[in-house]
């Protein structure tokens, strides 16, 4: 991570500067209970539950406050936000009540999102649909008055893209965009998005700072959390394997094998990671749409102990992946957004804490959330 000459806006109490939140895939559960929850934590209707940069270690950082997110994207689905919150409510992922006090806030962001692509027959080249998305962006920034926008990508896992392969992936169409346009980004799929060597080169150039890949939400959260615990009790990990049952647009999107391969990189990269080794077993994912936005996660250690003893720890892990994503994002974003702010640019080592496949550093939580509180050390420092 570079730093630039830092940025002459500053931000006080009374300085109502309004940062620019683009989702890709902006009507999809995640963006949808991310718009819900910041206009409820805003009115003050629910707690922060979830948001680490709502606790006291970034109570100086200067990060956005949520009052002054706008929020807009690009989606290939067509159904607007309120009706999209209403039916996240009856599969019980947001609570009763809540589309209806905060309509106004869901049919302000719907106003935003724009046509997202390339649509099966679009003839357009990938510089045309790169140029397209980034006038959207900019589009966004004259009509809301933001001084900056963070692009986050939140739509359906890519299958990894053959090497031959002359178009780039839809991801890295709006990645290329959100650096045309001047815009930090952040990919919370384990899509390829920026992680090219042209675009991260880019993104560089531009001083733009960028974070990812894969939100780590649950899964391999606990993952992350029990690896280092072998490691550092010297017990031998012999096989790790699991399973992950869910629904929703997750879960048909993973039904696609190559896209399930892309999503398990991640996964298998944690234990590779803090074991030193990739250990025995696989991680498999089964569409289950009656499971809607919910899932359930198996994992099956097989370790060994002093003398040879052979033991077994199991874990279930059970969550709505759209409420433990949401807070995430909403972090990212103000993290992001502050660090543009700030003049840092390229990748942000110090975010690991939030990704299967970070850009650096540790892989073991604890290490990563000390990483994190560094980096909000960092920003405070620029205030």
């Amino acid at each position: 991570m570079t730093t630039t000459s830092p940025a002459t806006t500053t931000r006080t109490e009374s300085t109502a500067v309004r940062t620019g939140v683009w989702f890709v895939g902006a009507r999809g559960s995640v963006a949808t209970t991310a718009v819900a929850g910041c206009a409820a934590v805003t009115a003050g209707l629910h707690p922060a539950t979830g948001m680490v940069t709502e606790t006291p270690p970034f109570a100086d950082t200067g990060l956005p406050a949520l009052s002054t997110l706008v929020f807009g994207g690009h989606d290939t689905a067509s159904c607007p936000l309120p009706k999209r919150a209403e039916a996240l409510t009856a599969a019980g992922v947001l609570p009763h009540g809540l589309p209806t006090a905060i309509h106004a806030e869901l049919a302000a962001a719907d106003q935003e999102i724009r046509a997202g692509g390339p649509q099966p027959g679009d003839t357009r080249s990938d510089e045309e649909l790169i140029d397209s998305f980034a006038d959207d962006l900019r589009d966004f920034a004259r009509r809301t008055g933001v001084a900056r926008t963070v692009v986050v990508n939140l739509s359906s896992t890519e299958p990894q893209p053959a090497p031959d392969d002359p178009r780039l992936p839809a991801s890295s169409l709006y990645a290329a965009a959100a650096i045309r346009a001047g815009c930090s980004y952040v990919n919370f799929t384990p899509s390829t998005g920026l992680r090219t060597e042209a675009l991260t080169a880019a993104a560089e150039a531009g001083g733009l700072p960028h974070a990812g890949r894969d939100g780590k939400t649950g899964q391999t959260l606990l993952r992350s959390v029990l690896a280092p615990m072998f490691v550092q009790r010297a017990l031998t990990v012999r096989a790790w394997s699991g399973t992950n049952l869910l629904g929703g647009g997750d879960g048909a999107a993973l039904a696609d094998p190559a896209a399930a391969a892309a999503k398990n990189a991640g996964k298998e990269r944690v234990l590779a990671d803090t074991l030193g080794t990739a250990p025995e077993g696989e991680v498999h994912i089964d569409d289950v749409p009656a499971l809607g936005d919910w899932k359930t996660a198996w994992d099956h250690i097989a370790f060994d102990g002093f003398l040879g003893s052979r033991m077994i720890l199991q874990t279930i892990w059970q969550g709505c992946d759209s409420a433990l994503a949401a807070p995430l994002v909403l972090d990212l974003v103000r993290l992001v957004a502050r660090a543009h702010e700030a003049g840092l640019s390229g990748p942000l080592p110090g975010l690991g804490f939030y990704f299967k496949d970070p850009d650096g550093g540790p892989a073991a939580l604890a290490e990563q959330f000390e990483a994190l509180l560094a980096f909000a050390e960092r920003l405070k420092e620029t205030r």
